[in-house]
């Protein structure tokens, strides 16, 4: 039994989505979450910002205690995450493999379609991944710049929400997808509106679901799972903790209680005094 928590990180909300799946999956799992919502939306950011981000946030999330850290942040897998991998003694996963994984298994006609970040859909990395286990597959990437501003303040049902989705999405309908892959953990916010648009005949996949389906996987091989929950799930963002929960309980309801603002630099501060004993 480890009690610890296991450590989860988005630009924002998003990756909430994956904290709905730890709580339905592994509820005696309790999640650390940090929320990068002072420099959301990551997607046009560059590769050496992302790498940059991601240290602070992983090294805030190791003082937490953390034991495994999930990266929610599709933008992040698809352009740092090896790197980052290989600069931390903790088991880390991102979104994006499971994410490719799930869409190959769905898949009839292999003719694929994903939705992402613009840095998500530049990298190529949800094609190159899912050519690795259907090497003929026809992957359509379509780049929604508009969609995380839209989602992280809050405006999930409006006319102007709607109208960006079908000017995103109809042009992946006309290339015969049977799989749409959101690339993005802050599209299931949509996935009502986006499900009506693209019909019964497109199977949708959140990588999320994947992603704590290999999450219990490692943590039982890894000796790391819990088999009770030791206290409520955390909330840390950088940015304004009030417009995060607003946005958040429309995901995860009355579990997402308390949320603390945290300065990243100043946390950093802290642990470099105490590694040097001051």
């Amino acid at each position: 039994m480890n009690s610890r928590p296991i450590g989860v990180y988005d630009s924002g909300v998003g990756g909430l989505t994956v904290v709905r799946e730890i709580s339905s999956k592994l509820p005696w799992e309790r999640v650390v979450y940090f929320g990068d919502t002072a420099r959301v939306p990551y997607g046009e950011k560059t590769a050496r910002d992302l790498l940059g981000f991601s240290r602070e946030i992983i090294e805030f999330l190791i003082g937490q205690d953390s034991k495994y850290i999930i990266a929610a942040c599709n933008t992040t897998a698809s352009q740092v995450l090896d790197d980052v991998k290989k600069e931390f003694d903790i088991p880390i996963i991102g979104v994006l493999r499971p994410g490719a994984y799930a869409a190959s298994r769905a898949t009839r006609t292999g003719r694929i379609g994903v939705i992402a970040t613009v840095g998500t859909t530049r990298s190529a990395a949800y094609e190159k991944t899912i050519k690795e286990y259907v090497p003929d597959a026809k992957v359509f990437n379509v780049a929604c710049p508009e969609l995380v501003p839209l989602i992280e303040r809050g405006d999930l049902n409006s006319a102007e929400t709607i109208r960006v989705l079908h000017y995103y999405l109809d042009p992946l309908m006309e290339e015969d997808i049977d799989v749409l892959v959101l690339g993005c953990t802050h599209y299931p916010y949509l996935i009502e509106h986006i499900a009506r648009i693209t019909g019964p005949h497109v199977e949708i996949v959140d990588p999320a679901t994947e992603t704590v389906t290999a999450t219990a996987a490692a943590l039982q091989e890894l000796g790391l799972q819990s088999q009770e929950k030791s206290g409520q799930h955390e909330f840390a963002v950088s940015g304004d903790p009030m417009r995060f929960a607003t946005v958040g309980r429309k995901l995860l309801g009355d579990s997402l209680t308390g949320v603390r603002q945290v300065n990243l630099s100043d946390e950093r501060a802290k642990m470099s005094a105490g590694n040097r004993g001051i």
